[in-house]
């Protein structure tokens, strides 16, 4: 499979984590909201802009700014092409 950022994927596609970028208490932040490397998400909603975006992990949905998504490096792991 192929390595992008969180913020390139398309509602309905599947990724895991790879690593989170990024310094300081933004980087904390992300992490602390679940999307540590190995995780599995999928993509459930995006904007027409594409910000922001939301995901399903770990049982709850999450929102994040285009800004942060392009912090999180995935692999698409299925879901819509």
């Amino acid at each position: 499979m192929s390595n992008k950022t969180l913020d390139l994927l398309d509602a309905g596609q599947n990724a895991r984590v790879i690593q989170v970028k990024g310094k300081g208490p933004s980087r904390r932040r992300l992490l602390e909201m679940g999307m540590v490397p190995g995780v599995v998400l999928s993509v459930t909603k995006k904007a027409p802009m594409g910000d922001p975006v939301d995901f399903k992990l770990k049982g709850y949905n999450l929102s994040l700014r285009k800004q942060e998504a392009q912090m999180i490096v995935v692999e698409v792991t299925g879901g819509v092409k």
